[in-house]
């Protein structure tokens, strides 16, 4: 049985980052400081925490600056790839869609998450949930306040979506009037399975995917709710940040 050690993983770091300008009018997201470490060199060290040491990050705005950034670990024992989105950005579907020849190659689940999330998920729990479920796709969630948020049945399996700002509401396969809202961590688990289910190129969200997908595969929540979770995505946050993650 493959160990969390053995799995690779991805970091969505392609973004434009509107939501943290000024910053990211001249620097990628991924780079953004908390403490004196970006957001990138934090994350590549959690998913090394749990013995994650095989790595690709898509990028797109100012790739140069995360390729030029990533020169640091040549000589680690974490190897860094970069899927380069040029003609992107393709959107978190799309992006790893593009990246699908990192993953394909093998059977074993890997693990995807966003640069600009910052956490203290046991990635290594929601790894053997993941292993002893087996679905299609694991999605980290907790029970707090968020824009958008991920329904679910009583089984944690993904029955539909809300825009809490616009109510907008996608089901899954019918309306479930039980439904119970969580909101995401930014943290995938995945079987390579999804590459043969979903587009193969394009431009288009990964959400969009599960909602499609779940109605024959299982796509199932992982409730870590307790934990902290941060989503890094505007200066105010970055404040908050620094209390927070040392």
């Amino acid at each position: 049985m493959i160990k969390i050690q053995e799995a690779k993983a991805m970091i969505f770091a392609a973004g434009l980052g509107t939501r943290l300008k000024p910053f990211t009018d001249s620097h990628p997201k991924a780079l953004a400081l908390v403490n004196g470490k970006t957001l990138l060199e934090r994350n590549i060290s959690y998913l090394h925490e749990f013995g994650i040491s095989e790595i690709v990050i898509n990028v797109h705005h100012f790739a140069s600056q995360i390729a030029d950034f990533i020169e640091r670990y040549r000589s680690s024992n974490i190897n860094i790839h970069l899927s380069n989105e040029v003609e992107g950005p393709f959107e978190t579907g799309g992006g790893l869609a593009f990246a699908s020849e990192f993953f394909k190659a093998s059977t074993n689940p890997f693990i995807v998450m966003n640069a600009d999330i910052l956490t203290n998920l046991d990635l290594n729990g929601m790894f053997e949930f993941h292993k002893k479920v087996s679905p299609l796709a694991t999605l980290a969630v907790t029970k707090r306040e968020s824009s958008r948020q991920f329904l679910f049945d009583d089984q944690l399996k993904l029955v539909g979506w809300r825009n809490n700002n616009t109510l907008e509401t996608k089901w899954v396969d019918g309306e479930y009037l039980s439904a119970e809202p969580f909101s995401f961590s930014g943290i995938h688990v995945l079987s390579p399975a999804i590459f043969e289910l979903m587009p193969s190129s394009g431009v288009f969200s990964i959400t969009d995917v599960y909602l499609k997908l779940a109605a024959i595969r299982q796509v199932v929540g992982y409730n870590h709710s307790g934990d902290m979770v941060l989503d890094v995505g505007k200066p105010e946050s970055v404040i908050l940040a620094e209390s927070l993650f040392f």
